[in-house]
């Protein structure tokens, strides 16, 4: 057995164990195996495991990821910041988009999604702190902008993402995952079809998961501590 596989294998525990403890489902969470950074062979390894979802930060090297293993049957999230000069990159090769913070990605993603895939399916990220210098629509602003991604061709809005600050305890974490589902509740009772909230990673699923959370992200629990990139 494989690092990799026995490192799944604790997660999944982790996910089932966060489940039962809120009284959950386990086939509510849906896990997310960030592997940015990691080469090709490391998703093969977690997808021969049972993993097909993977969340990537950096496009350029998510898309040689993505066209070495287009043979196997993945499921490609963006999870990192995007350029208006990598929409097109991202429209042409993932799946999902869940760091959408602005209209004008979101209508060059709709623009340049090829007519002979599916739709894109697209979260809003919410800068659930407040932070100035991190990315993300203010909760305030979330309907207005989750209304105009809606609206657009070749996009399906799924529901929102968030990375708050690391808390410094359960109860404090579960406090702030709280409010970002309230977000969350607010814009689904608009009429929204919403089904998707991506918040919790190897540090805090399980209080993600106690909060609502119905798909959490996490990279080093599965593939170990990463290289920072240049």
């Amino acid at each position: 057995m494989t690092t990799i596989e026995k490192n799944l294998q604790t997660v999944q525990s982790r996910l089932a164990a966060a489940c039962q403890a809120a009284g959950r489902n386990r086939s509510e969470v849906c896990l997310l195996a960030v592997s940015k950074t990691f080469d090709a062979g490391a998703v093969a390894q977690a997808h021969a495991a049972g993993q097909t979802e993977f969340g990537e930060n950096y496009i350029q090297e998510a898309v040689q990821k993505i066209v070495a293993l287009h043979h196997l049957d993945l499921q490609w999230h963006c999870i990192g910041p995007i350029q208006s000069n990598k929409t097109r990159l991202v429209a042409e090769h993932f799946d999902w988009v869940q760091t959408v913070d602005r209209l004008k990605i979101a209508e060059r993603l709709s623009e340049q999604r090829p007519a002979h895939l599916p739709p894109l399916q697209v979260c809003i990220q919410v800068n659930a702190d407040g932070g100035a210098t991190k990315s993300g629509v203010l909760p305030q602003d979330a309907l207005a902008l989750a209304q105009q991604v809606a609206a657009l061709p070749k996009l399906h809005l799924r529901g929102i993402m968030s990375i708050p600050e690391p808390a410094p305890d359960f109860a404090a974490a579960c406090a702030v995952f709280a409010s970002i589902k309230a977000v969350f509740d607010d814009l689904k009772a608009t009429g929204l079809a919403l089904d998707t909230l991506s918040m919790g990673m190897s540090a805090d699923l399980e209080a993600a998961i106690h909060s609502g959370s119905t798909m959490v992200r996490v990279g080093t629990a599965i593939f170990g501590g990463r290289v920072k990139a240049d």
